[in-house]
């Protein structure tokens, strides 16, 4: 199989005191967390912003291939981030408890991951310096989802989805090798 890699970007900035002072999310707890922190703490993989169905016996949760109206399907971003909880009344913001015991968080999420202590995997945007590794390690669902604008919600069974993967479907060797050699 071969495998296409979007080119690397230089790294984003991230909040750190100094280079050589561990990450911030290696120090603090999610209620430390500065606002700013919070939002770079979030991997943009937009599966939070899908629906999900609960079984009624179980309590299982079930992913679906189904994005909030908001959720741009190619980008998996947020099209109206500032407003989204206007526009859409059920738009839930995650917190550090939610993080905790929401069964409806992936397990990839980088929320969750912290609260479980948890370091953040190869290719988590602060690890990796560039958001398009969430894109090749198959853990965003961008270009993978439709809008529920275009889904009637008695058909949401008809869109469950295998996700979320805990194991990225690329390693990380391979996708930097690909990226060094483009």
């Amino acid at each position: 199989m071969s495998v296409t890699f979007p080119p690397a970007k230089a790294p984003q900035a991230v909040d750190q005191p100094s280079p050589s002072a561990p990450p911030f999310w290696q120090t603090k707890t999610l209620e430390e967390l500065s606002s700013t922190e919070w939002e770079q703490l979030c991997d943009g993989c937009g599966r939070c912003c899908l629906s999900k169905l609960e079984d009624i016996d179980t309590g299982a949760i079930a992913f679906t291939c189904v994005g909030c109206t908001l959720l741009d399907p190619e980008t998996a971003r947020c099209s109206d981030y500032p407003n989204r909880f206007a526009k859409v009344p059920d738009c839930l913001a995650i917190t550090a408890e939610m993080a905790r015991n929401s069964a409806w968080l992936p397990p990839t999420c980088a929320y969750s991951r912290v609260a479980r202590g948890e370091g953040l995997d190869w290719w988590h945007p602060l690890v990796s310096g560039t958001p398009d590794t969430v894109i090749a390690a198959r853990i965003s669902v961008a270009g993978r989802v439709i809008s529920e604008d275009h889904v009637d919600p008695a058909d949401l069974e008809d869109h469950i989805e295998n996700w979320p993967d805990e194991d990225p479907e690329v390693p990380a060797s391979e996708y930097y090798q690909a990226a060094s050699s483009a």
